[in-house]
């Protein structure tokens, strides 16, 4: 069983591609990803001599390298991460989100097509469906109209079409899964969590959006990992499953949550202008997966505190990472 994972050196791939490996070792993993500012193959040293995993650099939008690479190996899945995720990078350079997100999620139906994969797995995300208002007992399902408010979800929701539309004209058996807000291990330090953990460990400014009540669904990246791998195995074909992790927190909970954990003081919180677009609330209705046999092992408090232990135990791999382009970028973004 040939398995490609795209997108296995960020955050959620990488994560999925670790969990594979090890869970699934009759099962060759191909991990493919550009290695651009967020990739990153260190993450990956315990499994790499693994004879059961592969990696392979390429740009998911180069249909001849594509196309030659699911001709060699004759994949049997796909399960489909890569991605430009960062609505704020989307706001200042909306092109390459359109470059990647559709065009290369088009290239890889074609090539799936043309070998006749037995599943193609999109990894896609709650912001397709817009935004909730605080009303509580309001949620996305998967019959939620798609009602994208930035070039990132905008994006998503495209290439979520394509999906759709390969499964529809021409038949290949496609599942879309759409998650809530991710956290855990190996996460991008320009996300809000890892944001906060690594600024708050360099006693720096954390910025919060506006008033910092927007609300977010917080799901652990390894239930995550589960709920994929479920979906991949028995989701019926054609279907959309939402992954939530009955956690909702407005931002700024978060980042008092995280700087009370680590003993500092909130005077580090810093309110910025708030993002363009930014949606109130999202929160996901996972009810459909969870009749699958799917439930979330992680509460918000658990999952917070072990997050924040692994940034501690870990601190060469994020100062590495936020020595690059990061910082910088950053700084000109909130002014702090």
């Amino acid at each position: 069983m040939n398995i490609l994972v795209t997108g296995g050196a960020g955050f959620i791939g990488g994560n999925f591609v670790q969990y594979m490996v090890d869970k699934y070792p009759q099962y060759d993993i191909y991990n493919l990803d550009l290695l651009t500012y967020a990739g990153d193959l260190t993450k990956h040293r315990e499994i790499e001599q693994k004879v059961n995993y592969h990696f392979v650099k390429a740009d998911i939008a180069d249909r001849e390298v594509i196309n030659s690479l699911f001709e060699k190996e004759k994949f049997d899945y796909v399960v489909h991460f890569a991605a430009e995720s960062h609505v704020d990078r989307s706001i200042t350079n909306p092109g390459i989100f359109v470059q990647t997100n559709i065009l290369g999620t088009q290239v890889l139906l074609e090539a799936s097509k043309k070998i006749g994969v037995s599943k193609f797995v999109h990894v896609s995300t709650d912001e397709v469906y817009g935004e909730l208002d605080f009303d509580p007992t309001t949620f996305f399902t998967e019959d939620t109209p798609i009602q994208p408010n930035s070039p990132y979800s905008a994006s998503k929701a495209s290439s979520d079409l394509l999906v759709r539309a390969y499964h529809e004209t021409y038949g290949l058996p496609v599942n879309i899964t759409r998650c809530s807000n991710n956290y855990g291990p190996y996460h991008f330090p320009e996300k809000l969590i890892p944001l906060t953990i690594s600024r708050v460990l360099n006693k720096q400014k954390v910025p919060v959006y506006g008033d910092g009540k927007n609300i977010r669904d917080w799901l652990h990246v390894l239930d995550h990992c589960t709920a994929i791998d479920l979906v991949l195995h028995e989701g019926a074909n054609g279907d959309v499953y939402n992954i939530g992790g009955h956690n909702e927190r407005t931002n700024l909970e978060v980042v008092k949550t995280i700087i009370s954990t680590l003993g500092k003081s909130e005077e580090l919180i810093e309110f910025v202008a708030d993002r363009l677009g930014h949606d109130k609330r999202y929160a996901i209705d996972p009810t459909k997966l969870e009749q699958l046999g799917w439930k979330p092992t992680y509460t918000f408090e658990t999952g917070i505190a072990q997050t924040i232990q692994w940034y501690l135990d870990n601190k060469a791999w994020w100062e590495q990472i936020i020595c690059g382009d990061y910082e910088n970028y950053f700084e000109e973004q909130y002014s702090v």
